[in-house]
């Protein structure tokens, strides 16, 4: 069951440390050879028994607590392998195209290949109208909304879907695996900013990385340290969409750091 989290510890640089961390509202940030966003939890233990030891911690350290149950040592840990990743020098060498193309989210991106479709998204995501209007889409969602399926209906929806967006935050409660498993017939999106942008995914079951780069970490440091919540999306960043398909090189190796 560990074998997603294994990998993306793996490629993590054992002498690369931690500059500085911060847990937000919204978002936690993990800054190494780029900045790393990861959801804040709604749900779990509100502390962080690692506090005050984080700053100078090697990174592939803080990376092992993704697998700590405890869902904000997860984050964090998330957004140490995220700070790896998605530094924009790494996804511009695995596909030059994404950050040059047009700013569009996954769902918008990929509206005509799901268009008449049957589609489940997990996690539920503002701005799903358009969606809607397009495909046979079915929300599943941990605390559900009007409309929703509670999220244990992804063992009855998952197998008889076309198309399967998974939130990112997946990674942190621990369901990504069963997630994965259920949804081997579909197309699978791991969607979100906290998405490690790296292709060692693509050999575990997922055919579309929609994440997010930190391009104007300054900026981004600050909206998230006075508790913005959606206006990353605006300022300092850019969500990118990686297909395996297109991707320059799809062997993890071709990331793979110095030793």
């Amino acid at each position: 069951m560990w074998q997603i989290y294994n990998r993306l510890i793996e490629f993590i640089p054992s002498r690369l440390k931690v500059e500085d961390c911060l847990v937000g509202l919204h978002w936690c940030l993990v800054r190494s050879q780029g900045t790393g966003v990861a959801m804040t939890p709604r749900e779990g233990r509100r502390h962080v028994e690692l506090a005050g030891k984080i700053r100078g911690m090697p990174v592939r350290e803080l990376a092992e607590y993704i697998k700590s149950w405890n869902n904000f040592e997860a984050a964090l840990g998330l957004a140490a392998i995220n700070s790896v990743f998605n530094a924009p020098e790494r996804v511009e060498k695995l596909d030059a195209e994404s950050l040059c193309g047009p700013p569009v989210n996954a769902f918008e991106a990929l509206l005509e290949k799901v268009r008449g479709k049957k589609v489940a998204v997990v996690g539920h995501f503002p701005g799903l109208e358009t969606l809607a209007a397009n495909c046979r889409l079915s929300v599943l969602e941990r605390q559900p909304q009007p409309g929703d399926f509670p999220d244990p209906a992804c063992e009855y929806l998952l197998p008889v879907q076309d198309f399967v967006f998974i939130t990112a935050t997946a990674l942190i409660n621990k369901t990504l695996p069963r997630l994965l498993e259920l949804s081997r017939q579909a197309v699978v999106i791991l969607v979100g900013p906290s998405t490690p942008l790296t292709p060692v995914l693509f050999g575990l079951g997922v055919d579309v990385l929609a994440g997010m780069v930190v391009l104007e970490p300054g900026t981004v440091w600050r909206l998230v340290q006075e508790g913005g919540a959606r206006v990353i999306f605006q300022k300092g960043t850019r969500m990118v969409q990686i297909y395996r398909e297109r991707a320059g090189q799809t062997d993890e190796t071709c990331l793979s750091p110095e030793p």
